[in-house]
């Protein structure tokens, strides 16, 4: 991880959770929806395709991992993973806990409301139980 640069609006808009093999793993700012964002710790990276081989399969394994664990963590209905990178182009993935009860159901996160920033006692803890929850992906930090 060491020289790794997250870009500013990931910096922004997120907390740090933790450092995977390949992926920093960050909670969005937005109380909303359970959302996490895994970004590959590789500087000048924009597009999937740019990865090498063994990243690729990197981040599928641990994209994979922590949509599973926040499945079962949140009870989701539907897990929402998607690499969009319209506004911040360095690569990253949203894995987003969705609930057929939730205030945007079902359409998309997206613009579709104001975002609702966590109280930071309870950002604390959600940090602390996701982690706890991905103990056994978490790389020595």
């Amino acid at each position: 991880m060491i020289n790794f640069e997250l870009h500013p609006r990931l910096i922004q808009d997120t907390f740090h959770i933790a450092n995977l093999t390949l992926c920093r793993v960050v909670l969005m700012n937005d109380s909303n929806y359970p959302w996490l964002i895994l970004i590959p710790c590789r500087n000048g990276i924009n597009e999937l395709y740019e990865l090498s081989n063994e990243d690729r399969l990197q981040l599928v394994k641990e994209t994979d991992e922590v949509a599973k664990r926040m499945l079962i963590y949140f009870q989701a209905s539907k897990m929402n993973v998607a690499a969009l990178g319209n506004i911040v182009p360095q690569l990253h993935v949203h894995v987003i806990a969705r609930k057929d009860n939730d205030i945007s159901w079902p359409n998309p996160v997206w613009n579709n409301l104001e975002t609702k920033p966590y109280i930071e006692k309870d950002a604390n803890i959600l940090i602390m139980d996701i982690k706890h929850s991905i103990l056994d992906l978490v790389a020595d930090e």
